[in-house]
Parts: structure tokens; C-alpha cells; sequence
């Protein structure tokens, strides 16, 4: 490990950050800078990986956390990816303490820490749109007119300033995964597939367009840029984008051709329509106290085309997007996704939305996600380590304990969200049926279940973010099991054998 060049990364534990380290652990030791680092979870135990939790508009962390790699050995590049971003349109104070302030901060502490890149993550979003027929390229100048493209544009001057250690400025194009994660484009296929009113209508003509990239190409464009480090230009700009927009309307099209088997014509909306549309919206959101995630602000954007040209970054990197990674071919898997795991897809996606106002049933799915490893795990050592309880457990292998508990999760988080019961009883009787036929008797499976509850609350309880839900796991964790223990029952009733008697 200590062969290894070491990489600082910011941002580690965001969107980016989590594939960008799924691309370098073993190839580079990585000192993962987050203010609020992930607790448990594959990130967390990969021996190349050492998390510090530093908030980068705290001066006094961050002289600590960098005077510490200096005495260590310094570093060999830094990534900095941390930053605000809303779609709210107001101006947050984040942008300036943390875009600007911090990336300051940053380029500060790393003097002296035998940099051979320092690399400033901005965004295509930062230029303004492009004019009819124009396309942005990497002399474009980050003059876009909104707060984001402001704070992105101090920091790129920054970059093209620093005289201490070479930097380098990568544009992204709108990074989403599988699971979505971009909050516009999970407001538009929400309201596609919710068959509502508005399921068909399209701000202006559909033209709205912009360059997406899967996250996992974005992420191979930071390894491949690192391995070129030596070779760029002071303060290049490169970006990581496809050579090609996606409209509203194409997106549209490929939503509605994979669900219903033929493509859906839209109700096009005139730009001033939609535009007011917009402010109703939105002010009928303010008296409820519920406002939309679309905002007056983005009816700048209708009809608006954010061409790009990125030839000449494919040229230097030798990298281009992968054709299977395509967001109109990828439309399929977010939506398979979005209707077989819909808790899972709605905790990838509403923080997005609503970041500062989590619902129980969300802030209960992060937790799933975050200690899904230990529970998976303590549940197991629960069941193999009593065979007087479990004997029929104890003979199970490792690799159908696992997959079980996953079943046995993603039900479990289904019914969460939803706050459908039902689907966890019906898991639960379908279960008993299939171990009543393999010989469990119901007390030993009714124990198991007892067992990853109390494994569950175990697990949690060493998460200071389950302290406050406490009430809400009782409501949702709780009754969702007693539910599922009816099912049990009933499951092993149908498979004929008698009905469990009271303790």
C-alpha cells in the first residue's frame, strides 16, 4: 500500500466520488475527504482507502487533515470534487463558502505537498448556451449568468492563477446513473410515468437539450486523466461529455416506446405557456408549503440547446464514451429499476429533490443502504452460531445466507417506502410455503425473522442518525414484521401444517 501514489479526493463520498474510488482503489492509495464520510459499507473497509471527515469551509480541519499528509509523505494528485449545487435557483450561501472560499482553502493547504496535478471538477453548465449553430468546446469561457456558474467560474479562475503546482479543469456533461441520481431528468421520468394530467406535456417544443454522461464513463475519464497527468497543459480544460445532446423529446420517446411499446405524442406547450405554468406552480407551492422541484428559473432553459464539441479532449485522453452507456439506451434499466426497486430507487433520488426535507421512510432506506453489509453479516453469525435454534440455518452456506438477507432486505425496504405492508406479509407467506416444503418447521423460521429484527436494531443503533428515528422504525420496521409474521403463518397454514400456538 505504501508503493502506491497516494491521490487526495474530495467529494469522496458523493455521486462521483463513490465510482471514482471503485475505479482507483488498488491502483492508488486514496485519502477520501468528506464531510460526512459513509460509515459502513464496501467504501469503508477497502484497505486503500482512508477516510477523514473535514468540511472544507473549517480552516482549522483542514490545515490538520494537510499538515498530516505533508509529514506523511505529501501526495501525488488531489481531485476536488466537493461542492454545492441546488436547483433552486436562490443563492444558497454554500456556493461562495464552499465553492469558492473552500476551493481556496484547498489550492492553499496542498502548497508544499509535491503536487503533479491538482484537478478542479466544474461543469459544461458553467458557459452560457451556446448560439443557434454554435457548439462549446474547451475554450468556451465559463461565462454562464446563474449562482452555480458564478462560484464555478471563481474556481476555474483560480485554477488558471495557481502558480505552485499544475492544475487542470475538467467540464462535466450532466452525470446520472442506472439509478438516475440527476435530479431533472428523475422530476421528468416521475411525471412520465406517473399517468397523471401532465404525464404528456413538454415545456415549448422538447427541444430542451443537454449532453448526459453515465457516471461510470465519468468515472473512467478521471482515472484515464490521472494517468495523463504529467503530459497536460497548465490549467487545460478538458471535458467530459458525449459528443451529442439528448432532448426532452428524445427522452420522451424512449420512455414511452419501452413502457408502452409504442412512442407517445406529446402535448407541446409554447415557451410562455409553460414559462407561467412554472410561476403558478410554484407560488401554489409556496402557500402549501410544498414547493415543486421545477422553478420560475428554468423557464430560461426551454427550448435551449447546450451543444458540445469534445473532440479534442477525446484526442488528448484517447477516450470516448461507451455507446452502451448511452442515456436514451440506458432508459430501459432506470426504468426496470424504478419498478422492481422502488425503495431503492427513491432513496438514490428524492435527497435530490428535497435534500433538506427527508422523509422517515427515506432517511430509514439511507440506513438500509449504509449498514446493508453488517446487517447482512450479523444476521448470518446469528443463525449459523445457534444450531439448537437454527439446525436447518446452521447447514445453510454462506452464499444463500446472502442472498436471502438481500431478499429479505429489499422487501423489507419495498414495504418502507410504499408503506404497503402487504408486499412484506406476501413475501413472507411465499417464503414459508418454499421452507415449509424444505422441511424448516415454522418455529425455527418464525425465530429467524424474530432474530434479523433484533440484529436490525442492533446494527442501526450504533448510527447516531437512528437515534431520531426511533419512533418511525417502531411504526415502519416493526408492524411491517408483524405484518410479515401473519404471512408466515399463513404460509405454513396452506402448506398444511397447524397454526402456531400462543406462547
Amino acid at each position: 500500500m505504501g508503493q502506491l501514489p497516494r491521490l487526495v479526493l474530495t467529494g469522496a463520498a458523493g455521486f462521483l466520488g463513490r465510482r471514482v474510488i471503485d475505479r482507483l482503489a488498488g491502483k492508488w492509495q486514496i485519502e477520501a475527504v468528506d464531510r460526512e464520510p459513509p460509515v459502513a459499507g464496501a467504501l469503508v473497509h477497502r484497505p486503500e482507502v482512508r477516510w477523514h471527515a473535514v468540511d472544507l469551509t473549517e480552516s482549522e480541519a483542514v490545515t490538520r487533515l494537510f499538515d498530516g499528509l505533508r509529514e506523511s509523505g505529501g501526495a501525488t494528485a488531489l481531485v476536488h470534487l466537493a461542492a454545492h449545487y441546488d436547483f433552486t435557483g436562490e443563492r444558497h450561501p454554500d456556493y461562495e463558502r464552499t465553492n469558492v472560499e473552500g476551493t481556496r482553502r484547498l489550492l492553499d493547504a496542498c502548497e508544499g505537498l509535491g503536487l503533479e496535478r491538482f484537478i478542479f471538477a466544474s461543469s459544461l453548465a458553467a458557459s452560457q448556451f451556446p448560439r443557434a449553430g454554435r457548439m462549446l468546446d474547451e475554450s468556451s469561457p465559463p461565462d454562464g449568468d446563474h449562482i452555480y456558474a458564478e462560484s464555478k467560474r471563481a474556481g476555474e479562475a483560480m485554477m488558471r492563477a495557481e502558480g505552485r503546482f499544475p492544475t487542470a479543469i475538467i467540464r462535466f456533461a450532466a452525470l446520472y446513473s442506472d439509478w438516475c441520481e440527476y435530479a431533472p431528468l428523475f422530476s421528468l421520468l416521475r411525471t412520465w410515468l406517473a399517468g397523471r394530467w401532465n404525464s404528456r406535456i413538454l415545456g415549448g417544443r422538447g427541444r430542451s437539450a443537454v449532453p448526459y454522461l453515465h457516471v461510470r464513463d465519468a468515472g473512467v475519464f478521471v482515472e484515464r486523466l490521472l494517468d495523463l497527468r504529467r503530459e497536460l497543459l497548465p490549467a487545460e480544460v478538458l471535458i467530459a461529455s458525449p459528443n451529442r445532446v439528448t432532448s426532452h423529446a428524445d427522452l420522451f420517446r424512449a420512455v414511452t416506446t419501452y413502457v408502452r411499446g409504442t412512442a407517445s405524442r406529446p402535448i407541446c406547450t409554447p415557451r410562455a405557456v409553460a414559462t407561467l405554468g412554472l410561476h403558478f406552480l410554484d407560488l401554489v407551492g409556496r402557500a402549501s408549503g410544498n414547493r415543486p422541484f421545477e422553478r420560475p428559473w428554468m423557464g430560461r432553459m426551454i427550448d435551449r440547446r447546450l451543444e458540445v464539441d469534445p473532440h479534442q479532449s477525446y484526442r488528448r485522453l484517447s477516450w470516448t464514451p461507451r455507446p452502451r452507456l448511452d442515456i436514451v439506451r440506458r432508459i430501459p434499466f432506470l426504468i426496470e429499476n424504478q419498478y422492481s426497486e422502488p425503495g431503492t430507487w427513491a432513496a438514490h433520488n428524492e435527497a435530490a429533490l428535497h435534500s433538506s426535507e427527508l422523509s422517515p421512510q427515506v432517511q430509514i432506506l439511507r440506513l438500509f443502504e449504509a449498514h446493508e453489509e453488517e446487517l447482512f453479516e450479523a444476521a448470518t453469525r446469528a443463525l449459523v452460531a445457534d444450531p439448537v435454534n437454527f439446525p436447518h440455518y446452521a447447514r445453510v452456506g454462506a452464499v444463500e445466507h446472502d442472498w436471502n438477507h438481500r431478499q429479505f432486505l429489499r422487501n423489507l425496504a419495498q414495504s418502507v417506502r410504499t408503506r404497503h405492508r402487504g408486499f412484506f406479509r406476501t413475501y413472507c407467506y411465499d417464503l414459508a410455503r418454499r421452507r415449509a416444503q424444505q422441511g424448516f418447521p415454522q418455529d425455527e423460521l418464525r425465530a429467524a425473522l424474530l432474530s434479523f429484527e433484533r440484529v436490525f436494531h442492533y446494527v442501526l443503533a450504533t448510527d447516531p442518525r437512528a437515534a431520531a428515528l426511533e419512533p418511525h422504525l417502531n411504526e415502519l420496521v416493526h408492524r411491517t414484521i408483524e405484518f410479515g409474521m401473519d404471512g408466515l403463518e399463513a404460509g405454513y397454514e396452506e402448506a398444511g401444517e397447524p397454526p402456531a400456538q400462543p406462547a
